[in-house]
């Protein structure tokens, strides 16, 4: 025969351990809206980053700013090609010496249809500057890779016939 069982006696909960519950939920939410409100704020300022990005690589493509009034550099441009793409660093570089509004910088990507069309225009391939007046009037074809030391004394002669003076 098996003995009886006592019957078990519930366990009350002591008034600290009542008042621990509650507290630890409300610092879980406290925590969900703290990580919550970070999660925000990252992907706000991702977004931010994003849109602004893709405004000035738009403005950079958009072929149709040449000839507004300011003398223009459009680079032939494959963003595959390696020789291009340090083109494209070196004279980025070049163009830090001079003023936000005195040279525009623009991309003819050939992998579009438009910097397809604009290369074929013009009878130039990739790896190729080439140098712009205000009114939009061809004045330089400059191809091959070159260095920003190399580039400096080009666009500052464009620039001062085309731009004013350079500082």
């Amino acid at each position: 025969m098996s003995k009886p069982r006592k019957p078990q006696k519930r366990k009350s909960k002591s008034k600290a351990s009542m008042a621990a519950v509650p507290d630890a939920s409300r610092r879980n939410v406290l925590k969900l809206l703290r990580n919550g409100g970070i999660g925000a704020a990252v992907l706000a300022g991702g977004g931010y980053f994003g849109v602004g990005s893709y405004r000035a690589y738009a403005a950079e493509h958009d072929l149709n700013r040449l000839g507004q009034g300011k003398p223009v550099v459009v680079q032939v441009h494959d963003p595959q090609c390696p020789t291009c793409t340090a083109l494209q660093k070196q004279t980025r570089k070049a163009l830090k010496e001079f003023g936000e509004c005195d040279l525009v910088y623009l991309i003819a990507d050939i992998n579009t249809p438009e910097g397809q069309a604009f290369a074929v225009r013009h009878g130039v391939g990739n790896v190729t500057l080439m140098l712009f007046d205000p009114e939009g009037g061809l004045q330089r074809t400059v191809q091959g890779m070159r260095s920003r030391d190399q580039l400096l004394p080009i666009l500052r002669d464009h620039q001062d016939a085309y731009g004013g003076v350079s500082s």
